[in-house]
């Protein structure tokens, strides 16, 4: 499946805007990602396996509430950060 990866989360991915990977939920596509990009899946979900308050997932165009959320019809999906600024 494609995942979309924020520019802010690239240095990860070597630089790669878009990434495969495979799983069931989010959480097993994440666990492949930090397969291939460690570090990647902590810049996402927190120590409690929540996923951090600043960033949003997005399964096509449905927002994920929780890393326990299927992905197996999807064909893509989101990572979205938040902007900060001042």
């Amino acid at each position: 499946m494609l995942v979309h990866v924020p520019s802010a989360l690239q240095s990860y991915t070597r630089g790669e805007a878009d990434v495969q990977a495979a799983g069931a939920t989010l959480a097993d596509l994440l666990a492949d990602l930090d397969r291939r990009f460690p570090g990647l899946r902590f810049r996402i979900i927190d120590e409690q396996d929540r996923i951090r308050p600043h960033i949003k997932l997005f399964i096509d165009v449905e927002l994920a509430d929780a890393i326990g959320a299927s992905v197996t019809s999807a064909k893509e999906v989101h990572i979205i950060t938040a902007l900060s600024g001042g």
